[in-house]
């Protein structure tokens, strides 16, 4: 009976890793410039750079969709409508011209 529960637990954690999207900040726009930090977000999650911001996220391995939240205001925190939707996979997003990106959410 242990082992069972220990292969569902395995089951459960090998899916949830298949979840994730990487993302990695950039100080240039297009992704260029110096690299920031590189996180894994689950779906169903909003990650926020928790103050900070970031010019451009390149990011890959997205399930479904990837929302992008501008800096400042009420937008912080995935709130308020994304300013930039994406389909899933792999690419590149620059904040608009006079803005950061500080969160994102993984559909």
């Amino acid at each position: 009976m242990q082992s069972n529960g220990v292969f569902i637990t395995s089951i459960l954690a090998s899916a949830s890793l298949a979840m994730s999207a990487t993302i990695t900040g950039w100080d240039g726009a297009n992704c260029s410039g110096t690299q920031g930090q590189r996180f894994s977000v689950s779906s169903e999650e909003c990650f926020t750079l928790g103050g900070g911001s970031t010019k451009a996220i390149s990011y890959s391995d997205v399930p479904g969709q990837i929302q992008f939240y501008k800096s400042g205001g009420d937008h912080d925190a995935c709130t308020n409508g994304a300013f930039l939707i994406r389909i899933g996979g792999s690419d590149c997003a620059t904040a608009p011209d006079g803005f950061n990106w500080e969160s994102v959410a993984v559909f």
